[in-house]
This record gives structure tokens, sequence and C-alpha cells, in this order.
């Protein structure tokens, strides 16, 4: 049985082919740590990814308030992403996003297309099955929707789905609640750091310029889970990144010279620190390389919001309070969007600012 790989791959996934096109195949190199997702879950041996209750750091008690904050930056030194527990998100509120994003992908792909994006012509926000082109030419066992979710003056709601009919006001909330919480976080990775309280906020855009993108990862069953995977190993451009899930899983971090999968845990948003706050601080928090499995029972959705600043306006590069004689800054200046090419084309570092 003969599929394009512009199918869908929800389509390919129901059309009842038994193996996967060629496309989707990871290299040799790769297959050899493909795991099988629901025996990792259950191995009790394995590194557990942090867990910071953040009730802590809105403590009256001012101890009980450092030691939180202490949890979280050890958390973004060692790891770089953690599971976020009394995030102060609604239940509510996540639960409706959940079920609109389950919604829209409910839906006959034929009424998803009608959201569909064109990557080619610049389109990037809307229905898709690839954000990007990878390095190596190979296609991500995944379908998409994307798009800009905040600040509220630069959605655009056009593309956003009518159907269901709660998905923009139960996303539009979601993207609010969670705007406060970047700037929680952002406030202890300051703190964290020796800096004033709002110093890397101001550094990645401030409130009107920093940007939340959502992208709704849908990985459909695959025939051969062993042989694909739902998203390659990357790490985030971002400054932050949350991470909401329907309890299948599938994300994995390479920690300590091995790949280890996240554990689900109730009622969490997973943190990714980005590159945009390693860069800032000198590599003292860590932007981890991640990956997605896929399997052949579950169908997993995903919620990543992506928070990134303003792709001109800034120059990353490390904060000086973060450079010394003994630790000289490990990143060139580069603007966002430099950056985002830079991981994208490979290219070399002549593609830096000056730093004048």
């Amino acid at each position: 049985m003969v599929v394009s790989t512009n199918t869908r791959v929800e389509s390919l996934a129901t059309s009842g082919i038994h193996q996967i096109p060629k496309e989707y195949i990871r290299p040799q190199h790769e297959l050899k740590t493909i795991t099988d997702v629901f025996d990792d879950e259950n191995d009790e041996n394995a590194p557990r990814l942090p867990t910071i209750d953040l009730s802590g750091i809105r403590s009256d008690d001012p101890e009980t308030r450092q030691r939180c904050r202490d949890e979280l930056t050890r958390a973004a030194t060692e790891w770089g992403v953690m599971h976020l527990v009394n995030h102060g998100i609604s239940g509510d509120v996540i639960d409706r996003v959940k079920a609109a994003g389950e919604g829209f992908f409910g839906q006959p792909v034929e009424e998803k297309e009608k959201y569909a994006n064109d990557i080619a012509s610049g389109k990037r926000q809307g229905y898709g099955s690839k954000l990007a082109n990878n390095a190596c030419g190979q296609l991500e066992w995944e379908d998409y929707f994307f798009h800009l979710v905040y600040p509220e003056e630069k959605r655009d709601l056009t593309i956003w789905p009518t159907k269901p009919e709660d998905y923009i006001p139960a996303t539009a909330e979601y993207a609010k609640q969670l705007r406060a919480l970047a700037t929680e976080i952002l406030t202890v990775l300051s703190l964290g750091l020796g800096l004033d309280e709002g110093r890397l906020e101001k550094e990645v855009g401030g409130i009107d310029e920093l940007l939340l993108q959502l992208k709704i990862n849908y990985y459909p069953k695959c025939p051969q889970p062993e042989l694909a995977l739902g998203v390659e190993a990357h790490t985030d451009v971002s400054a932050l990144t949350f991470i909401l899930h329907n309890m299948v899983p599938g994300l994995q971090l390479f920690y300590d010279g091995r790949w280890v999968s996240a554990k689900c845990v109730p009622d969490s948003i997973i943190l990714h620190i980005g590159d945009t706050i390693e860069i800032l601080s000198n590599g003292k928090y860590k932007s981890i390389l991640h990956r997605g499995l896929v399997n052949k029972e579950k169908v997993r959705i995903s919620w990543a919001v992506f928070c990134e600043p303003p792709k001109e306006k800034i120059v990353l590069k490390p904060l000086p309070e973060t450079v010394s004689e003994a630790e000289p800054p490990l990143f060139p200046p580069r603007t966002f969007q430099q950056h985002m090419e830079h991981k994208l084309f490979r290219k070399d570092n002549d593609d830096a600012v000056d730093p004048k």
C-alpha cells in the first residue's frame, strides 16, 4: 500500500497500514534508543524529574518562600525541566482547554483542513503536520495546531477554531492565567541569579513583547512505535515552555547520559527552561534535550505554550552579572531570529551580532 507523505499522520494511522512509510523511520543510531514508553513509566529505578510545589512561593512565611525558590532554581540548574503542582491555574480552565483541543482533533480531517497552515508561504499558524524542516529530512509522527495566544492584541482570532464553541474562550483564559505564571517563574529564576526580580522578564520582552505561542501536538497510534518518534530530539528555543498532556506518557529527557521518560503527574504542568534563559544565564539554567515517543495503544495529546522574546528587538547574550574571568560567556550575541536560524540551518557563528 503506497501512501503519500503529504497525508496527515492521523489519516495514515487510521488507514489500516501495518508498516509506516520510510520517511518516518528513524536512523539506526536512534532506533537503538527507542523504548516502550509504558515499560519506561513502570521503571521504578529510573531517575525522576523534579516536582515543585509552587504553593510555597506564595506563602506568607519567608523561609517557606525561599525554600520553594531554591527547589525551583535547583531543578532549573540540574534538569532544566520539572513538574509544577499547585501552580495556581484553575483546574476548570485546564479541563476546558483539554476538552477544546480534544474536540478540535476529534473532528474529521476534512474539517481540520479548513485551518491548514502553509509554511512555504510564511503562514505558520494553523493546522499542520510539521512545524519546520529538520536536519535529516525525516518526518515526525504527529499532527498539530499552532497559533499565538498572548498578548491579546497580537492574536489573530480568525484562525482560531470555532468548533468546539468553547475553544476560543477557554484557550484565551488559559493563556491569560499562564502569562501570570510565567512572571512568577521568571521572578524566581531572576532571584536565583542574584538579579532584581523583574530582570529576566524585562530581558525577554516584558509584558508587552513576550509572545505566548500554543502548539497542540496530536500523536496518533503508531503501528510501529519502535521505529518512529513523535518529536525528534531538540531543545526549545523559547524562554520558558509550559506543557499539559492527556496523561499518556511520551516525553523523554536526555539526562545524565541516557533517555529518561517523564512519568505522568496528575494536575501538573511541565515546565521547560528554554535556550533563551540558558543563554541569558550563561548556562547556569539548562535547556534540556528532549523528544517524544509514540505508542500503538493510545493517542497522546499535549498542549505546549512557548514563551518567546521578540524576534529582532532583543540581542540574546549572557547577562553581564553571569560572566566573569572564571566563567566567560558561553554563547555569542544573537537576536532570537538569528538563534532560531542557527539551530534550524546549523549556521556558523558568523551570524552573531556585534556585542557593542
